[in-house]
């Protein structure tokens, strides 16, 4: 007699993630219309009997995965976390844990070690990563010792990660870019771009991406050279105060990364909040505040529950060695202004 179906048989046929099986199971949100029938068809052919899903999961062994996260005060980064935390039921139902680790992403050497440390501790890893060789070193290593790895929100493409989490960088700096030279409008002048390191891969493309637009498109406006202000809202005030002092014509700023409120900061104790087209990242409870009383003009969204859910299932899978479902691991950037607040 052949032994009865299993969920993961059902993923398989139907061409999808274990995850996915589930929430069609349980009618739970988040699967495209079309997935959904092709889950239930594998089902229907099968005659799958749903109990298989009970049974496997308590086969199923433990893991632990680790999430290796800026210290600090990044809003972004932060709400990634609260997400993480939210799904603790359902990492609880698949026998996951997850630890936050957190430690300065902007110093290779200490970054590293923090990866190293995991080493043969941990099943999988997800890391906001400075693109750096001993960084890259550290991903080696724990690929090499079984870990899972993937890039949160920053990519290392040349280390041996498994995958990315994270939007296109380069197409949300040419967003940026078209933002700031659309609503600077035939000004001339000087634009300005804040940092958090260049070291970050996500900074440095978005830098890429920007600059290409401008030179292109908007010749009329001369790029000024990036500040690095580590995502730290006294730094990047006091960077951008000094500046503005020294640079009357500015009509544009990109801020590539956090320290926003610092940003903000120095733009008015300058006076020039709102005469200086402001474009940023990420939709948090400074940028809602910015955008709705005009000192910002407009945000580069990308969403944190999603990556977070994201990098979770694809850890998940990896260990698993299930497919990936590319769609819905896709991360979608979005253009917020006041007028679209979510």
């Amino acid at each position: 007699m052949n032994a009865p179906l299993t969920l993961r048989d059902i993923a398989r046929q139907a061409g999808v993630s274990l995850a996915t099986v589930d929430r069609v199971l349980h009618n739970r949100p988040g699967v495209r219309p079309d997935t959904v029938q092709r889950v239930k068809d594998a089902m229907a052919r099968s005659a799958f009997q749903p109990h298989a899903a009970a049974s496997e999961l308590a086969r199923a062994r433990s893991r632990r995965f680790a999430f290796v996260m800026p210290a600090g005060i990044n809003l972004f980064m932060q709400q990634i976390e609260a997400h993480l935390g939210e799904l603790g039921t359902w990492m609880a139902a698949r026998r996951l844990s997850v630890d936050i680790v957190t430690t300065d992403v902007f110093d290779p050497g200490v970054l590293a070690g923090k990866l190293e440390d995991l080493v043969g501790r941990v099943d999988g890893v997800a890391v906001v990563a400075l693109d750096h060789p001993s960084v890259r070193a550290a991903i080696n290593d724990l690929v090499e010792a079984g870990a899972k790895v993937v890039t949160l929100v920053s990519d290392v493409p040349s280390s041996r990660r498994h995958h990315y989490v994270g939007i296109d960088n380069i197409a949300a700096g040419r967003s940026a870019g078209a933002l700031v030279g659309r609503f600077v409008g035939g000004r001339t002048g000087r634009l300005a771009i804040m940092a958090g390191s260049q070291g970050l891969r996500d900074h440095a493309e978005r830098i890429f991406g920007f600059t290409q637009v401008i030179a292109a498109e908007h010749r009329q406006l001369e790029v000024l050279p990036v500040l690095e202000g580590h995502d730290e809202d006294d730094r990047s005030e006091h960077l951008m105060g000094q500046l503005l002092a020294r640079h009357g014509d500015i009509v544009g700023l990109y801020n590539v990364g956090a320290g926003t409120a610092g940003v903000a900061q120095a733009l008015t104790e300058a006076g020039r909040a709102g005469n200086i087209v402001f474009v940023g990242h990420d939709v948090t409870a400074v940028t809602r505040k910015l955008l709705l009383n005009g000192v910002m003009d407009a945000v580069i969204s990308q969403n944190p529950g999603h990556e977070a859910r994201s990098a979770v299932r694809v850890l998940l899978a990896l260990a698993r060695g299930e497919p990936l479902l590319s769609e819905q691991e896709t991360i979608r950037i979005d253009i917020v202004m006041r007028d679209n607040l979510p």
